[in-house]
């Protein structure tokens, strides 16, 4: 099948033909007159980021004259905190956070470029080996470990329970746990859970790839339910986000991070050993685990008709309140 080609926001694509004119010996762009050369990411851990671990394992930051310096993301709160303070370049995380921060919060952040798709498998609640849940139904009355508060997991799940004719009252979320430590939390070592949680039982969590198959791999944890269904099916999960600030401030880089991120993107979206390989050493899975996890697709334009679907989501889960357009928030 063949792909749009990656759309690069209008307001960097002429620096990036200003910044690409001018040819090394060999024929190859030489980099660009960057305004900052080290550059900070912020990532969540996951499948969803294999492009960004891509751009920095095969050297295409580095072609592009940056130095890139990759963390993970635990806290979307403490992520957000720092980019917003300038702190950090880029972050790479699940679309809801950012458009509540902007819709509700009145932060700036943008999106750079799409980073995930939601497909089949790599988006599950999980349960423990043995759990008397056997059913989407079996969730009335139970608690759902997910990894941060309206974001991406409690949208997903929502979103499932709704089209199931459950009521959002009749599950109890915790919230703030790690994805490497949901597994732990899967078999009961409730004392790990923070706040008024701790000491509680859970039942269920939901989890992305790599971790459902290291939950599977590691504890003997059962899938019970696809999140890739329904009004979430190939659902945008993750982006690439600056600030408005950062973005005019550092046109030039922006237009290299994005040159490096097309050509990776282009090799996630065709490759899957280079997928399971930027997996594997960002995420701290097994090489079995990463050569059998469900990966979502990779994305090689930033549509907005797409991610108005996360936004249409939200609103119709009471994530937000009133229709939010996507549109003011992509870099143009």
């Amino acid at each position: 099948m063949i792909r749009p080609f990656f759309r690069i926001p209008a307001a960097v694509a002429a620096i990036a033909l200003l910044a690409t004119g001018c040819a090394s010996a060999d024929g190859s762009a030489a980099p660009a007159n960057l305004e900052k050369t080290n550059l900070l990411v912020y990532a969540v851990p996951a499948a969803d980021s294999a492009g960004l671990y891509i751009a920095q394992q095969e050297g295409l930051f580095a072609a592009e004259g940056l130095h890139v310096t990759i963390r993970r993301a635990i806290s979307s709160a403490d992520v957000f905190t720092q980019q917003l303070a300038g702190k950090i370049d880029v972050s790479s995380g699940a679309y809801p956070s950012y458009i509540i921060a902007n819709a509700q919060h009145h932060a700036d952040f943008e999106i750079l470029a799409a980073g995930s798709i939601m497909q089949p498998r790599n988006q599950m609640i999980m349960v423990p080996a043995g759990s008397p849940i056997r059913t989407i139904q079996d969730l009335k009355g139970k608690t759902i470990a997910i990894n941060a508060p309206q974001n991406i997991l409690q949208m997903l799940v929502s979103a499932l329970l709704k089209g199931n004719g459950i009521s959002l009252k009749q599950v109890h979320f915790v919230t703030d746990i790690p994805f490497p430590v949901m597994a732990q939390v899967l078999q009961q070592h409730a004392d790990i859970l923070p706040g008024p949680d701790h000491g509680r039982h859970v039942d269920a969590v939901s989890l992305p790839e790599p971790f459902v198959t290291g939950a599977e791999e590691g504890i003997g944890a059962q899938p019970l339910a696809d999140e890739n269904e329904g009004a979430a099916q190939a659902l945008p999960i993750s982006g690439f986000v600056v600030t408005k600030r950062w973005a005019q401030k550092y046109p030039h880089t922006a237009a290299a991070f994005l040159k490096a991120l097309e050509q990776a993107q282009r090799i996630a979206d065709t490759n899957p050993k280079a997928v399971e390989k930027a997996v594997e050493q960002y995420s701290g899975v097994t090489p079995t685990e990463a050569a059998v996890m469900a990966v979502p697709s990779f994305p090689l334009n930033t549509d907005p008709v797409l991610i108005q679907r996360v936004a249409d989501l939200m609103t119709q889960l009471g994530f937000l309140q009133g229709r939010y357009d996507v549109r003011q928030m992509i870099l143009h």
